[in-house]
């Protein structure tokens, strides 16, 4: 693709994100991935079915429906389907690194757009997930998660670490599937950006809107630190993309529809900068300097998490975020 215009330069430096339409083609870009995690929810279920945890492996299933059930059986289907590990993960935590989705991280219409805001030099961010969210109201109370429930107002800059304050950090969230206000589309603060890092006070809420007993904790900014400008919900069709600021405060929605929304939530710093957690394993995907550093096999991508899931697993993980519970402004 062309760089991207000034115009949507401009407009990125105004309120802090910027929706580009067509960046990747439904069809030819993203069918792939499509496919790659229907033959994991194939192997899956096929698997869980051999070992008695499930009574039918639901073949006969369209691929929403199925991932829907297979949650409502108690499997933890959330965490296979993500590329990046959660807190207290241990070796056995699983994570998907399938050609497909490496192929999308590096996928040259991403990198292009990235290039415009951060240069040439580009790290893929381990920092990052594919969210694959069910209508919130089939989540059993056991499978409420982060990866598969809205998630509440933070900067992506405050749901790290320290050292990565200065990081040029790019988030880039694609829509797989059209992403609406009822199935949870992005919802932004335009010119959040211009203020500071925002408090994230730690709290435990219940999924909406049925307001049911499960509870997961979350990081949230307290409505006072905000800012003053109203929030705006971004919808955005398949194959298009919202690229923001590290410092920009948004949210998602939770799924009220029938269907599953599915994003990927990536994110990119210029190659050298902390990447905010510096135990888990990012990658040069592009480097005009240099491009024989840029990793381009799966199987090399997959040992750098496996062998991350190791010593993590024998060493612990160290504490994902910045905030502490009970801090006093939070009261």
């Amino acid at each position: 693709m062309a760089l991207l215009s000034q115009a949507i330069l401009d407009e990125f430096d105004e309120r802090g994100y910027v929706v580009v339409r067509e960046l990747l083609d439904p069809e030819t870009d993203l069918k792939p991935l499509v496919d790659e995690y229907t033959d994991l929810v194939d192997s899956l279920s096929e698997k869980w079915f051999a070992e008695g945890k499930l009574p039918s492996t639901y073949s006969e299933l369209p691929f929403g429906e199925r991932v829907t059930q297979l949650l409502k059986e108690g499997q933890p289907i959330f965490q296979e389907f993500d590329i990046s590990l959660p807190p207290g993960l241990t070796k056995e935590t699983p994570i998907h690194t399938g050609e497909a989705v490496l192929a999308l991280l590096r996928h040259p219409q991403v990198l292009d757009a990235v290039e415009c805001f951060i240069g040439p030099e580009i790290t893929c961010n381990p920092v990052q997930h594919v969210r694959i969210k069910p209508p919130e109201r089939l989540i059993p109370e056991s499978m409420l998660n982060g990866l598969v429930l809205f998630t509440d107002w933070h900067q992506d800059v405050g749901v790290v670490n320290a050292s990565a304050d200065a990081t040029e950090m790019l988030s880039v969230w694609i829509a797989v599937t059209d992403a609406t206000p009822e199935n949870g589309c992005m919802v932004f603060i335009p010119g959040s950006h211009k203020g500071d890092i925002a408090l994230h006070c730690s709290t435990q809420t219940s999924r909406e809107p049925q307001g049911k007993s499960g509870f997961i904790r979350r990081m949230v900014i307290p409505k006072a630190h905000r800012g003053p400008n109203e929030p705006v919900p971004v919808p955005i069709n398949s194959g298009d993309a919202i690229l923001f600021h590290r410092r920009t405060i948004h949210r998602s929605l939770p799924n009220k529809s029938d269907g599953l929304r599915w994003s990927l939530d990536l994110r990119y710093n210029p190659t050298g900068q902390p990447c905010g957690r510096d135990w888990l394993p990012g990658f040069v995907a592009r480097s005009r300097a240099r491009p024989e550093t840029e990793l381009t096999d799966a199987r090399v991508w997959t040992q750098l998490w496996e062998d991350t899931k190791e010593d993590l697993g024998e060493n612990g993980t160290p504490a994902f975020f910045r905030w502490k519970e009970g801090d006093p402004r939070c009261a």
